[in-house]
Parts: structure tokens; C-alpha cells; sequence
């Protein structure tokens, strides 16, 4: 007996899983850049997270007992929710298709589930406090420096500080000084960040993506610590699929749950930049 197109599909789940996962991982650059965070199931919809002040050491007199300074906290909490999209595969273009068109649906569903995770992490560089620009000046390498100086004065580590703005705002940094980065993408952990690599100023790896929101030439990158915002993963892909008969097609139903939100707000450096390029 031939295989339905129904049983077909079941065979074929576990691929457009894998599929989508991979696309998701490969296609975002933000989750590799923030403090991720995994919630179990049974747990809540929200994850707490604890942030400390910094403490001062004093001179001490001898013979003097120290005095117990009280440790203060501030908390952040991301609340996860659910995001999806879903794609129909009809039974006639099944069967006619030269593609597997499964393994392009789980691409497909993939990059759209990366790319609404990269969206949201990325929105959060607006809610950054302090800011360099004023959204009509062009960036210029010394903004990152800048950016970099307010950061390293708040006692922030360099390490895992990294710049990540819209590639109009990386042409007018990568055409003024071009001759200024350093630096290779052989160390970055995905597709995204491979190609979105532009290179080093400083000391800190520059990222461009086109997911950072831009209004004619306008947009709000930021140069910040990894522990400035956070990803609280509940569920990272989940695709099921559904029969449609009357449709004669089956619908795939792509979903992930997570929470995204800044953790603390002085290890983040909003860039907000007019681009030097017309825009149309």
C-alpha cells in the first residue's frame, strides 16, 4: 500500500523539527548575545532574576570589628509567552514539487520564529537609560568609544560587551573607519553572527542585523554587557501538525515560548543614529 501524504508527514516531523530548531539557533543573533535562561515546565510562567549592588571595601583600623554592610538587590522578571506562525502544505503541491517542500517549510517557519525572538530582544536597546546620539547626527567610530567609556565607568567588565545596530548605521561606521577594525568572525557561534560580523573597535565585536527597527535612516542600536538583558526559555520549538481535509492540505503549526527583558540598565548603552545613506 502507498503512503498517504498524511502518514508521509508524521515520518517526516522529526526533521522539520530538527530543521526549525537549527534555522532558529542559525538565524538569530541576540540570543547568543544575552543572559539565557531556562525555565522547567511546572515552574510558573516567570523566572526572577536577582540583580546585586556593588559593594564598597573601607580601610580598616586594627583591633576594630567590621560592621555587616546589608546586601541589596534588585529583581527583574521576565514573563514568558507564547509566539507562532503556522504555514499550510497543500496536498497538490506535494505532490507536484520538484523541492521537498517540508524541509523548505521547517526553513521557513524557523527564520520566522528567530527572527521574532531577534525583534523583541532587540526593541529593548530604546528602554536603555543612558544614550549616545540624539537620532539625527551619523555614527562614527568615537560614539562606540564613547558608548564603551560610560560603560567601563559604571564598572562594567569588558569582557562580553559587544555593539549590535542597523546596517545602515554599520556602512557610516564601516566607511569612516574602515581601516580602524580588527578582528575575524571565526570565533562567532551561528550563521547570523558569522555574516553580521563586521569586526572589533576597541576591543568589542560590532554586529549589524537588519531586524533592528529603522525609520527612514533612524534606528536605536546599542553597545552593552551580556548581562544587560535577558531570555527566559520555556519552550525553544515545538511544530504539530494538522489535517485539514476539506482543505486537502496539512497545516503546520510552529511555536516557541519564551521572555525577553533588560536586567540592568546601566550595562546597556543605547545608540540612536541617523544614517548617512538616502533612503528611499
Amino acid at each position: 500500500m502507498a503512503t498517504t501524504l498524511s502518514t508521509g508527514l508524521t515520518d517526516l516531523l522529526p526533521s522539520i523539527i530538527a530543521e526549525a530548531s537549527f534555522q532558529a539557533q542559525e538565524r538569530s543573533i541576540m540570543r547568543n548575545l544575552v543572559k539565557n535562561y531556562a525555565i522547567s515546565a511546572g515552574t510558573g510562567k516567570t523566572v526572577n532574576v536577582p540583580t546585586w549592588a556593588n559593594e564598597t571595601a573601607t580601610t580598616l583600623t586594627e583591633g576594630t570589628a567590621l560592621t555587616a554592610d546589608t546586601l541589596s538587590t534588585t529583581s527583574a522578571t521576565l514573563t514568558v509567552a507564547e509566539v507562532g506562525v503556522m504555514a499550510t502544505v497543500t496536498d497538490l503541491a506535494m505532490r507536484t514539487s520538484s523541492a521537498n517542500v517540508i524541509a523548505d517549510a521547517g526553513t521557513i517557519l524557523g527564520s520566522a520564529v528567530a527572527t521574532k525572538m531577534d525583534k523583541d530582544l532587540l526593541g529593548l536597546f530604546a528602554g536603555f537609560t543612558t544614550v549616545v546620539g540624539n537620532g539625527v547626527i551619523n555614527a562614527s567610530a568615537a560614539h562606540v568609544f564613547e558608548a564603551i567609556a560610560r560603560l567601563r565607568k559604571q564598572g562594567v567588565s569588558g569582557n562580553d560587551i559587544v555593539c549590535v545596530v542597523h546596517p545602515y548605521i554599520a556602512y557610516d561606521l564601516k566607511s569612516g573607519v574602515s581601516n580602524a577594525f580588527a578582528g575575524t568572525a571565526s570565533d562567532t557561534s551561528n550563521e547570523a553572527m558569522r555574516t553580521g560580523y563586521i569586526g572589533t573597535l576597541a576591543g568589542v565585536a560590532i554586529y549589524e542585523s537588519a531586524n533592528v527597527t529603522d525609520a527612514s535612516g533612524v534606528s536605536v542600536g546599542a553597545v552593552f554587557h551580556k548581562d544587560a538583558l535577558g531570555l527566559a526559555m520555556l519552550n525553544d520549538i515545538s511544530i504539530e501538525p494538522s489535517r485539514d481535509a476539506a482543505l486537502r492540505g496539512t497545516s503546520l503549526i510552529c511555536t516557541a515560548t519564551y521572555g525577553f527583558g533588560e536586567l540592568t540598565d546601566l550595562y546597556g548603552v543605547g545608540m540612536n543614529f541617523d544614517s548617512s545613506l538616502t533612503i528611499a
